[in-house]
């Protein structure tokens, strides 16, 4: 097929009205897209720098996530090591409390001893045996003489005095009856005499007591014994709350540790270490039956207590610290993240206004252009009327 011949008016409008249509073309897929850079063909050197901002800013976005994670763990973290130390606290009261109670109530009926067997009440030494005397010892304690001089009255009362005087040795008076009693346990007594009128005359033996001396039996206070209870069970609730102070399967109360990274090269990160708060790893223990009852093992679980108090301080300061950290470099990643992506705006985005007015001029380029095509066209037709 053979080319149809254009005057060079024509031709010259063609090519204008060609070259205002890629320019529209172009403008359209601006205001379209938003960018003047769309591809490389655009702007290579805008467009691959561009890319690389945005990759780096779509890894730290990645990370941004794991970041915000390990601030909401640290979270979790302090808010059970708060309630932890409500729950020391509460122990604390407990144990004190306590303390102030009334201590167990000896029972006397598992004290064993010698008691005279006769009513001394109306002997005189010329009745007991004169110039006689009777000797004690308990355990090996020292030994108590006791002497009756001639003819004279020594009172049970000045008796058991002079018994009392010895090392693990009481004597006291009741019903008219001289009451002998070993003071420690696992002890026996042993009496001896000078004569035998005398431990006749008030009921004793000479030798040594078969029966030892047993631990006094004590009558645990109610009080004490229902505060310790409660103790124990607040051990069980720290226990069960270190347990729960998890956030997405990391619980630093637990031991657990975790390391959160900051960049995309991986290059800066931050390991927070976790810590035990449970009552054991605390240096705490469940108060066996009766401990509540000795204000020594009492000042022994307050200690603990204490010791436990300060460890809890200590964790809240280091996760304090650790979460300061990570809520700063969060934050400077938001702020990095937002400066990449600024930065690649600038290099790709469109004016709008610009690119409109753009589209305004090119419209009104064409509708010229089509009117000179139309004036062109015109001047060929013109020769027509020459036939």
């Amino acid at each position: 097929m053979e080319s149809v011949t254009l005057s060079s008016a024509v031709r010259r409008n063609l090519l204008t009205m060609q070259g205002t249509a890629d320019m529209m073309a172009k403008t359209q897929t601006r205001l379209a897209t938003g960018k003047r850079v769309n591809s490389a063909l655009d702007n290579p050197t805008n467009f691959f720098t561009a890319s690389a901002l945005n990759s780096r800013s779509s890894d730290l976005m990645r990370l941004q996530d794991s970041v915000g994670n390990a601030v909401q763990t640290i979270e979790a973290a302090d808010n059970g090591i708060k309630a932890i130390t409500k729950l020391v606290e509460s122990a604390q009261g407990t144990a004190r409390q306590a303390l102030q109670s009334p201590k167990s109530t000896p029972a006397v009926t598992g004290v064993k001893g010698t008691t005279t067997g006769t009513d001394m009440s109306g002997y005189t030494d010329n009745d007991l045996g004169v110039a006689e005397t009777i000797t004690f010892k308990v355990g090996g304690g020292s030994e108590v003489t006791v002497a009756f001089a001639d003819g004279t009255q020594d009172t049970l009362a000045n008796i058991a005095t002079q018994l009392s005087t010895g090392a693990g040795i009481s004597a006291s008076v009741v019903s008219n009856k001289l009451v002998i009693v070993a003071d420690n346990e696992g002890d026996s007594i042993e009496i001896t005499s000078t004569g035998t009128a005398t431990l006749s005359a008030v009921g004793l033996t000479a030798g040594t007591s078969t029966d030892q001396v047993t631990a006094a039996a004590e009558i645990p206070n109610a009080s004490r014994a229902a505060l310790e209870t409660e103790f124990n069970a607040l051990l069980t609730q720290i226990d069960q709350l270190t347990n729960d102070a998890s956030f997405n399967g990391n619980n630093f109360l637990d031991g657990d540790d975790l390391k959160v990274i900051f960049n995309e090269s991986g290059t800066s990160s931050l390991t927070i270490s976790g810590t035990d708060t449970s009552s054991s790893g605390l240096g705490l223990s469940a108060s066996a039956s009766g401990d509540f009852q000795d204000n020594a093992k009492i000042d022994a679980v307050l200690a603990s207590l204490d010791a436990a108090t300060t460890s809890l301080r200590s964790s809240a300061s280091t996760f304090g610290s650790n979460l300061s950290t990570v809520q700063a470099r969060k934050d400077f990643t938001s702020n990095m993240i937002n400066t990449l992506e600024t930065g690649a705006a600038n290099l790709t985005l469109a004016d709008i206004n610009k690119e409109g007015a753009n589209m305004l001029a090119l419209q009104t380029r064409q509708q010229l252009s089509t009117t000179a095509l139309s004036m062109a066209s015109q001047a060929d037709q013109a020769v027509l009327r020459l036939f």
